[in-house]
């Protein structure tokens, strides 16, 4: 189901395809034999679970880990560890492999070579529900499903919930003001004329579903580069509330919100090149330095301009 996902759009775009090319045997045939590539990459890279239920403990162990999403390789005998409890900040350049972790860790796609471990057992051997439950993410193009209401669409992540814990997890999100803007408030239903809600916003609610199903590990990837700046600093103490005493794995371009992290890993063509605080990396003549140079003129070039 996970990796199905990764493929609707292309799906649809195949199957679109299909509706209107007519009596053009050529093209029918040219769009089945895509549908028939697809579902054969979807059979191939179908994610395979276990029945372990109990984790252990949640440190994350990579292990000679490799991966490719066609031909050519993304990550390459990947090794490293994180310890549980502790905050990591992934950065590089775009395409060198970073955002590929964070979405291995989630468990989206098998692996070609090497393992994954959290709790010193493989990710294969865990359930989708024991994964689903211990791991939770905010991607930066978080949605929320129309024709439910802001309610419904937090308590999904956890449907044993109390109101009281929906609105618990509102508040600690700082989504207090977005509920203040409409009439119905929680109830408000997605979708409906002059219901608009703004990219920070919609962040702020997909936290609130995180901060409701509880996770001990926790994924941010870019998970602020959608807010705009009235938003940005509620998303930073929404942020603060749901990481504490969780693993969590930062994947960012904005540096400045990484600096106070336990360590920062610098990834470039699928390996981890650097590894360190922002103060032990910024004493050195280091990429991650580099990018905070480079990230200081572009903020420089900006309010010059």
């Amino acid at each position: 189901m996970i990796f199905f996902v990764c493929f609707e759009g292309i799906l649809l775009i195949t199957l679109y395809k299909l509706m209107y090319v007519g009596m053009n045997h050529g093209l029918a045939k040219m769009a089945v034999d895509k549908l028939e590539d697809l579902f054969t990459k979807m059979e191939a890279k179908k994610v395979s679970f276990g029945t372990e239920e109990n984790f252990a403990h949640y440190n994350i162990e990579f292990k000679n880990v490799s991966f490719k999403y066609e031909k050519d390789f993304v990550l390459k005998d990947l090794s490293f560890t994180l310890d549980a409890g502790k905050t990591y900040a992934f950065v590089g350049s775009s395409g060198g492999g970073k955002s590929t972790i964070a979405k291995l860790i989630s468990g989206f796609y098998s692996l070609d070579g090497g393992e994954i471990l959290i709790g010193e057992k493989p990710l294969s051997h865990y359930s989708e529900k024991a994964l689903t439950a211990k791991i939770g993410f905010v991607f930066q193009n978080a949605k929320l499903f129309n024709k439910m209401s802001l309610y419904e669409n937090v308590h999904l992540a956890k449907p044993s919930a109390s109101r009281a814990e929906v609105m618990d997890a509102f508040e600690k999100a700082q989504c207090n003001d977005i509920l203040e803007k409409f009439p119905e408030k929680e109830n408000t239903i997605i979708g409906t004329t002059g219901v608009h809600l703004s990219g920070g916003e919609i962040q702020r609610i997909a936290i609130a579903r995180v901060m409701l199903k509880n996770p001990e590990i926790i994924i941010l990837d870019e998970a602020s580069a959608a807010a705009d700046p009235e938003n940005e600093y509620e998303i930073q103490k929404a942020f603060s509330n749901l990481m504490k005493g969780k693993t969590v794995i930062m994947i960012a371009h904005r540096l400045s919100s990484i600096v106070n992290v336990d360590e920062i890993l610098v990834v470039e063509d699928g390996q981890i090149i650097e590894r360190g605080s922002h103060a032990e990396l910024m004493a050195g003549e280091t990429k991650y330095r580099h990018f905070q140079d480079l990230y200081a003129k572009a903020n420089d070039w900006r309010i010059k301009e």
